[in-house]
């Protein structure tokens, strides 16, 4: 069991990616304790076995085939139009247009990588210090795998045996929380800085709207089929291709061959790396569950308090540090055996508690000094890393607000799926 555990540390240590670590010291593991090898391709297959994660590969194409169609640069323009006026304007258009491309990818590097070098381009051509804009950008990316629809809480419901529909319904209230929270800082910065705003003009957000409804409506298509029972969350994810597919070629007429063939290569090496990742961490949390390891570790976070509000605050610090280095779908796969029977022994609402757990791993992909975002924005646009550690520090504030604001009020998650879903 020491064997297996030290393997694990070093490799991170040193260097290798999660994935290779995570599979390399569970099949060690298995290998000195001597289980039957058959088990490691049995856990592997059974933990990408699942109908419900053929939505992650799909959703993966979804926002890449947005990107590559132009699609998000009507989201951000007519999103300039909406917001533009108030101080700080291209700022709260970044925060607006992240929301609603959070409808169509559900994946926060998609946000940043894509739509954020639209975003970045537009703000730093006018006026705006880099550094600002991309915290901005960083910041409101994370938005992206809260609102629905969420490539980690489709993880956490194939894991977990949760609803997704109720899960995704779950996200929108904090997901919306989160951008307000984002455009009061931003309104703040905007003051202080003297930041350009520019005249709302009613004929032009018209014209733009137009123009950009059949992009903005893919999310209403979503939610709406999940609260009217028109498709699953799987059949969701065929849909949004199908649609971002038809309008990028046949409507806005942005996508050609060859852009369409490097979204396919591109969503498929995602997905591959995704897929393999919570393979390899099934087999590592049987390793771990079958020498009481996970039981020792629900045993240890228990022991600290018996007061529930102490027990959550601890887990959250622990998923914030997990998901500054960790990729977020190891972190679900390998911590949930550990922290679903804590979550069900305090009598939370596993939606809830779902919730939490995605918003932790997302406030730590934009946390430095690891935060994959950050690395993902610092790259595209070309800012220096250390700079972007200190411009996104204010904007961890808002964030961590609707952490505290989510984790101690349940109903902000619970409401809308009592209401629509029953």
């Amino acid at each position: 069991m020491i064997i297996f555990l030290i393997a694990f540390v070093i490799l991170l240590v040193i260097g290798v990616p999660i994935s290779i670590s995570i599979g390399a010291s569970a099949v060690l593991g298995c290998v000195s304790l001597g289980y039957p090898l058959v088990v490691i391709g049995q856990k592997m297959v059974s933990g990408a076995d699942s109908f419900l994660l053929i939505a992650v590969p799909l959703f993966i194409l979804a926002g890449n085939l947005m990107n590559a169609g132009k699609i998000t640069e009507k989201i951000f323009d007519t999103a300039k139009e909406l917001v533009g006026w108030i101080p700080g304007g291209l700022a709260h258009s970044n925060v607006v247009a992240s929301i609603i491309f959070a409808g169509m990818s559900g994946s926060a590097v998609a946000d940043a990588g894509g739509l954020g070098a639209i975003e970045m381009e537009a703000m730093t051509k006018n006026g705006y210090d880099e550094d600002f804009s991309g915290a901005v950008t960083a910041a409101s990316s994370v938005i992206g795998p809260i609102f629905p629809p969420s490539i980690p809480l489709i993880i956490y419901g194939s894991v977990a045996s949760v609803s997704v529909s109720e899960l995704f319904m779950g996200g929108v209230i904090p997901g919306i929380l989160m951008g307000v929270l984002l455009m009061v800082m931003i309104f703040f910065y905007a003051i202080k800085r003297g930041y350009e705003r520019h005249p709302f003009r009613l004929m032009a957000l018209l014209r733009q709207f137009i123009f950009s409804v059949p992009a903005l409506i893919t999310p209403l298509i979503i939610l709406s089929g999940f609260t009217l029972g028109w498709f699953t969350p799987t059949e969701a994810s065929s849909v949004a291709v199908v649609y971002s597919l038809l309008i990028a070629l046949f409507l806005y007429r942005t996508l050609d061959w060859k852009a369409f063939k490097k979204c396919l290569l591109d969503s498929a090496l995602s997905s591959a790396n995704t897929l393999f990742i919570i393979g390899t961490s099934t087999l590592f949390t049987y390793v771990m569950a079958m020498e009481g390891i996970s039981k020792s570790m629900a045993d240890i976070i228990l022991g600290i308090s018996s007061n529930p509000y102490v027990i959550l605050l601890v887990i959250n610090v622990l998923l914030l540090v997990l998901g500054m280095v960790m990729e977020p779908g190891a972190i679900l796969t390998l911590m949930l055996p550990v922290l679903l029977p804590i979550a069900s022994g305090l009598g939370l609402n596993l939606v809830h508690f779902g919730v939490i757990v995605v918003l932790n791993l997302m406030i730590g992909q934009v946390t430095p000094p690891f935060g994959v975002c950050l690395f993902v924005i610092s790259d595209v646009n070309k800012i220096k890393l250390e700079h972007l550690y200190r411009s996104i520090l204010p904007f961890l504030i808002p964030l961590l607000l609707t952490l505290l604001l989510v984790t101690y009020v349940p109903g902000i998650v619970t409401w809308l799926p009592t209401v629509l879903l029953g």
